[in-house]
């Protein structure tokens, strides 16, 4: 027997009439969404902010980055409503504001990332 054929087949998405005019509003969504995060940088620092809010400085030393380049991602996320921001001070803090966004990153570090995981796929 060979070894894909233990494996469960994925459960069939339901069957939901969705309008043609719709779908594509949310392809474009789900697209725009998926963009955001498509960038190594950008999903480093999400990872990071998964544990909870962080710092600029923070950020910078986790990443081993300019604060140039650090800015650079976060200002992207940010304009994507991706993550969320404060200011304490002179400090600037980042969480993760997008429900969507957590549970994506959770589950591409279940993919990726878990020591027990096979990040090759």
């Amino acid at each position: 027997m060979p070894a894909h054929a233990a494996t469960a087949p994925l459960p069939a998405p339901p069957e939901v009439a969705i309008p043609a005019a719709e779908m594509t509003a949310r392809a474009q969504a789900a697209s725009n969404f998926l963009k955001a995060l498509a960038h190594e940088g950008r999903l480093m620092i999400l990872c990071h902010l998964s544990s909870g809010e962080k710092s600029v400085t923070e950020l910078e030393a986790l990443l081993s980055s300019r604060q140039a380049a650090v800015s650079q991602q976060l200002a992207r996320l940010r304009l994507e409503g991706v993550v969320s921001c404060r200011r304490q001070g002179k400090a600037i803090y980042y969480a993760i504001a997008d429900r969507k966004a957590q549970r994506t990153v959770a589950l591409m570090h279940e993919l990726f990332c878990k020591p027990d995981g096979d990040a090759t796929g």
